[in-house]
């Protein structure tokens, strides 16, 4: 399987919520860097992370683009997030059931068919502007 395939399946995985196939498709020492707070190395961290996420969101992944490097071990992905803030997350503005749709970006590294990096960037500003009504 290639890299663009691992990335490609992840996606697929994420859009069904099926959180087994995606921890399948990680590296055990996976490095996950989020647009906002602290990396998380390791598949556990990245499994609760993933819990966190599906207890307070609902989201979709549309309008993909995977582009690859030459050697087929970076990937870059664009898309756009369509969500459902679901339950208030921490200190962000309180959820009510808004619907949001942000665009997005993650930067990925493949290794012998497993992902060992996830780096993932969205205007965090501009999301709260959607669930605030602003």
């Amino acid at each position: 399987m290639t890299a663009f395939d691992t990335v490609f399946k992840y996606y697929e995985a994420f859009n069904r919520k099926d959180w087994k196939t995606m921890l399948d498709l990680i590296h055990p020492d996976v490095r996950h860097d989020s647009n906002q707070g602290d990396t998380r190395i390791g598949k556990e961290k990245f499994s609760q992370f993933l819990q966190h996420m599906d207890d307070c969101y609902n989201e979709t992944l549309t309008d993909m683009v995977i582009l690859t490097e030459p050697t087929g071990t970076r990937i870059g992905c664009e898309f756009v997030v369509n969500g459902v803030y679901k339950k208030t997350d921490g200190d962000l503005p309180p959820a009510t059931g808004q619907t949001y749709v942000l665009p997005a970006g993650s930067f990925l590294e493949v290794m012998d068919g497993k992902i060992t990096r996830i780096t993932t960037y969205y205007n965090l500003p501009h999301w709260e502007s959607l669930v605030l009504g602003n």
